[in-house]
């Protein structure tokens, strides 16, 4: 009976670690800034997104760290893809931009077993976002923001090959750095009810 009342308690006064899930938020690169995660702080955020749920422990995802050097030759590869996929000048310089505007992007890469014999192709995915989830709110824990980014560039075949080895794919970025502004968690698409209901 005291195990079950002080797990009342502990929900009616929010955890720390609760309330800071319930604080999470995405923000986009222009509202990020050094100083990115440290080698420390990424291998936190590594080892929170190994804790997600994965059957058979596939482990189908990775994660490639932009930063530094990299940052430029990955601007490089934007403005190139950009230019090839028919964008002006000045379109293809705001993609190059977006690639060094965050002080860390790292890329998460799937690599799902379609042929597993106990696991299906959609527990895989699954895992892959139960990843990426953990990988952010570790970063939110530890003080930084980010963003999880797709779009058209991860279907571009140069950019695939940049990151994918044979029979990965490419998800999409994750944007990293310190917040310059105050943040909110906005306004949600859906509330409690519309997600959390008895089954009859």
């Amino acid at each position: 009976m005291a195990q079950v009342a002080a797990q009342v308690m502990a929900i009616d006064g929010l955890p720390p670690a609760l309330a800071t899930l319930l604080s999470r938020h995405s923000l986009g690169g222009k509202h990020l800034a050094e100083p990115g995660p440290d080698d420390a702080a990424l291998q936190l955020m590594a080892q929170a997104a190994l804790r997600a749920p994965d059957h058979a422990g596939l482990v189908p995802f990775r994660f490639k760290l932009v930063r530094g050097e990299a940052r430029g030759r990955l601007a490089a590869l934007f403005e190139r893809v950009a230019r090839e996929a028919g964008k002006d000048e000045a379109e293809a310089r705001i993609d190059a931009e977006r690639a060094l505007r965050p002080p860390v992007t790292v890329a998460v890469v799937a690599r799902i077993d379609l042929g597993h014999p106990l696991v299906p192709a959609h527990e895989q995915w699954a895992a892959v976002g139960g990843a990426i989830t953990n990988f952010l709110n570790a970063a939110h824990a530890l003080g930084f923001a980010g963003k999880m980014l797709s779009g058209h560039k991860v279907r571009q075949p140069a950019i695939q090959a940049a990151f994918c080895e044979a029979g990965e794919t490419l998800v999409g970025w994750i944007s990293l750095g310190t917040p310059t502004r105050a943040v909110s968690p906005g306004h949600a698409k859906a509330g409690v009810g519309d997600v959390l209901s008895d089954w009859n």
